[in-house]
């Protein structure tokens, strides 16, 4: 417990600090740009948060890595497997940046993006996918740190990100009115600083983590890019259908009203600030799994599910405590419209529903994640963002016609499709007798 605490802390902290910069943007736009502005930023964030997470399975693919050849004792493989994440990390960033840029009409005009926040989220996918490599870059090197145990560079590195990203969105946004652009000047410049910061550490301590940053070490190694590939898929499809699936619920949603979607929007960003700062949790515990597994010691991995549930269990009474008394005044930080701060209460009675799902996949999924079975969380994401997401959202929203509740309902009920299952993989033992992936490294 006490070593998962100190290791989960920083991770719980990156991540809110991670999150503080969309809330950031839609923050200040809401104050100075109105509810059209946190409509554009809030939708037109979901896909760039849709690449991010995809790149995002491929980099926790390399950390699993990482982290089980760490517990076998493999550290001169570990070279290979880090200039093997470099590279296709990076190749996968540039191909996704060239399909948004080249399809971006196709992808706000899909998404029913309201009329008079289309060209505003227009400017900012175009400006924050522009410089979409930097957050790339810093999910490889968040990723190695997490493989190698290290917690607290990453809450650093997007610490430092997060301040030149306040200090620029008021700039930019406030006081030189570029609006929502300004918004996404001052991401991108925030990123490229956390990710110039994060490369110049890993450098300075080449040694310490086994990469040497020689050009011949960004050679992909075939086994390594494979294994990658066969781990990271899985999961990159995972991501990808949760936030697909956001598409689609955000498109029904749109199609109610201008101030349906800047609710939701608001309210999608509270949503992922637990999310995200939970998730922080899964982070600690995924290592810990794989490094464990690596090592030979199921029992201690078991162990590690117990404590991630304790931590998550007690995080969501917390924040579901903080929904209930002050849930209305959180969305007023968003916006001033009086709509929104109404349509705030029917949003919160909906998502409710969802906290105690996600308290049980923070062990689960750092389990099934942590030991490689990249293929059963790719199931279980599938029935969760496509199956249920979708499939509820439209039978509440529309089919039993519950309007926007209905919507966030479903949204919010799909989790179970994850957690439930996740369960009973656990609890059966099934996943001890899987090979461990340190065998193949």
């Amino acid at each position: 417990m006490r070593q998962m605490f100190t290791f989960m802390l920083p991770f719980m902290l990156s991540n809110a600090l991670q999150v503080l910069y969309s809330t950031i943007d839609m923050v200040i736009v809401g104050k100075y740009v109105g509810t059209a502005g946190i409509s554009a930023v809030g939708q037109s964030g979901y896909i760039i948060t849709f690449a991010t997470m995809l790149c995002l399975g491929f980099s926790n693919a390399g950390q699993v890595l990482l982290a089980q050849a760490l517990g076998v004792g493999k550290r001169k493989e570990m070279n290979d497997i880090i200039g093997t994440l470099f590279t296709l990390i990076f190749i996968i960033a540039a191909i996704l940046s060239i399909i948004i840029l080249g399809f971006r009409t196709q992808i706000l005009d899909l998404m029913n993006i309201p009329k008079a926040s289309y060209d505003m989220a227009m400017e900012y996918m175009v400006i924050c996918t522009v410089g979409f490599i930097f957050t790339a870059g810093y999910n490889i090197v968040s990723a190695i740190l997490r493989g190698m145990g290290d917690s607290s560079r990453p809450l650093l590195f997007i610490a430092i990100a997060s301040a030149v990203n306040l200090i620029l969105d008021y700039l930019f946004t406030g006081l030189w009115g570029w609006g929502v652009a300004g918004a996404a000047y001052a991401t991108v410049i925030g990123q490229a600083v956390s990710f110039i910061f994060s490369i110049y550490y890993l450098y300075k301590r080449k040694e310490a983590f086994g990469f040497d940053f020689k050009p011949k070490s960004f050679i992909m190694h075939r086994q390594y890019a494979k294994m990658m590939l066969s781990i990271g898929t899985p999961m990159a499809i995972q991501s990808g259908c949760i936030n697909i699936s956001m598409l689609f619920v955000n498109s029904m949603i749109n199609g109610i009203g201008l101030v349906e979607s800047a609710t939701f929007s608001a309210g999608g960003k509270i949503d992922d600030i637990i999310n995200k700062i939970s998730q922080g949790i899964h982070f600690a515990a995924m290592p810990m799994v794989s490094q464990n597994v690596g090592a030979g010691k199921p029992e201690r991995a078991k162990r590690v599910v117990h404590c991630a549930w304790i931590f998550a269990g007690i995080w969501t009474v917390v924040f579901i405590a903080l929904y209930i008394f002050f849930g209305k005044f959180m969305f007023q930080l968003f916006s001033d419209d009086p709509a929104v701060h109404e349509l705030s209460g029917t949003f919160i009675k909906a998502i409710l529903w969802m906290f105690p799902a996600l308290a049980l996949m923070r062990g689960t999924g750092a389990l099934i994640q942590g030991i490689g079975n990249a293929k059963l969380s790719m199931v279980l994401a599938l029935l969760d963002g496509v199956v249920l997401r979708i499939g509820l959202s439209w039978l509440f929203g529309i089919y039993f016609d519950w309007g926007f509740y209905g919507f966030v309902l479903g949204y919010g009920l799909a989790a179970y499709g994850y957690a439930i299952p996740g369960v009973i993989y656990f609890l059966s033992g099934i996943w001890q007798r899987r090979k461990t992936l340190a065998d193949d490294i």
